[in-house]
């Protein structure tokens, strides 16, 4: 309970901590790495920081980790708005008495933007590139039956034509048994890190001073924070036989960057093999209503597939889709 106790305390701490220093909606850039991954989760609104248990949780929570007891690889191609791709590879292994690292690379791509000027309105005829990545590496340990921890280091780049910028960032995450059943809580803290800031040949320019010398400088651009995000949540399952288990999981989520946000869903699984995902979001501008299912398959003795899919409303956006491979082993 001493261990418990001193996990949330850290946690208020640093949220109570970031959550004053950052404020601003819509201050923040590097959006890309607010995109949900792993179909399984898109499926139940997103409500996971206490429900995921494999390498997608990378991305929600890295304590969550814990849950992969051998090998397992996954994939997430989000097939999201204006034709914009995010693909997501994580890799993560149990290693006996040390515990469970894991490697992860998300990259957006799109397809060429038409550059246009007041020249040429109507497009000049050549055309630029936009591009984010993150690459993160991992660590979860069960500190005993109750609490599991867990880590990740992130290096995160954009590009846009011939401008980039990079930087680092850290997660953290927790998750507890609380000893009532199947009760579970989760926590986690996503993308803290110092300020990014574009830099390129795109800034510079040239002039002609008072005594008609030509000089060449550089524009300065803004830095800009990482989407900062503080989650916590509860996950409970219901044994309805032997065969099927309905799962209901809840998050709150405090972002620096909007309002703060909630989200519910569910997931009946039948013989550990079928399953079906409802969810909602609370407080987003357009997101809502969410919907997926999935399946496993056994591939050998020691190799099993995972198969998802989810589908998420956008409102007025339309709304996307998000298919998902997982192979453990």
């Amino acid at each position: 309970m001493k261990k418990i106790a001193l996990i949330l305390v850290m946690f208020l701490f640093i949220f109570s901590s970031v959550s004053a220093e950052f404020s601003k909606v819509g201050s923040s850039g590097a959006q890309f790495l607010k995109i949900g991954v792993g179909s399984r989760y898109q499926g139940i609104g997103e409500a996971s920081v206490a429900f995921v248990n494999d390498a997608y949780s990378m991305f929600w929570n890295p304590a969550g980790l814990v849950g992969v007891t051998e090998s397992q690889a996954v994939f997430t191609n989000v097939n999201y708005l204006l034709d914009v791709n995010l693909n997501y590879f994580g890799y993560a292994k149990y290693f006996e008495d040390v515990g469970v690292f894991g490697f992860s690379t998300t990259v957006l791509s799109m397809e060429d933007i038409e550059i246009t000027n007041f020249e040429n309105q109507d497009g000049s005829g050549e055309f630029y590139s936009v591009s984010s990545f993150a690459i993160g590496v991992s660590y979860a340990r069960q500190l005993n039956a109750k609490v599991a921890f867990g880590g990740t280091f992130k290096y995160v780049g954009e590009k846009i034509h011939h401008l980039t910028s990079s930087g680092i960032a850290f997660d953290f995450g927790t998750q507890l048994q609380t000893g009532y059943k199947s009760l579970r809580m989760g926590m986690s803290i996503s993308n803290m890190g110092p300020k990014l800031k574009f830099a390129g040949s795109d800034l510079a320019f040239s002039y002609i001073d008072d005594n008609g010398i030509p000089v060449s400088s550089a524009k300065q651009s803004s830095s800009y924070e990482l989407p900062l995000t503080f989650r916590v949540g509860l996950a409970y399952d219901f044994d309805l036989n032997d065969k099927a288990v309905v799962t209901l999981s809840s998050e709150f989520k405090h972002p620096n960057d909007n309002v703060e946000q909630g989200a519910f869903g569910t997931q009946f699984a039948f013989d550990g093999k079928y399953f079906l995902r409802g969810g909602y979001k609370i407080n987003y501008d357009e997101q809502g209503l969410t919907l997926g299912g999935g399946t496993q398959t056994s591939l050998g003795e020691e190799s099993n597939l995972f198969i998802d899919y989810a589908w998420q409303d956008f409102g007025r956006l339309s709304s996307t889709q998000r298919f998902s491979l997982g192979f453990t082993f």
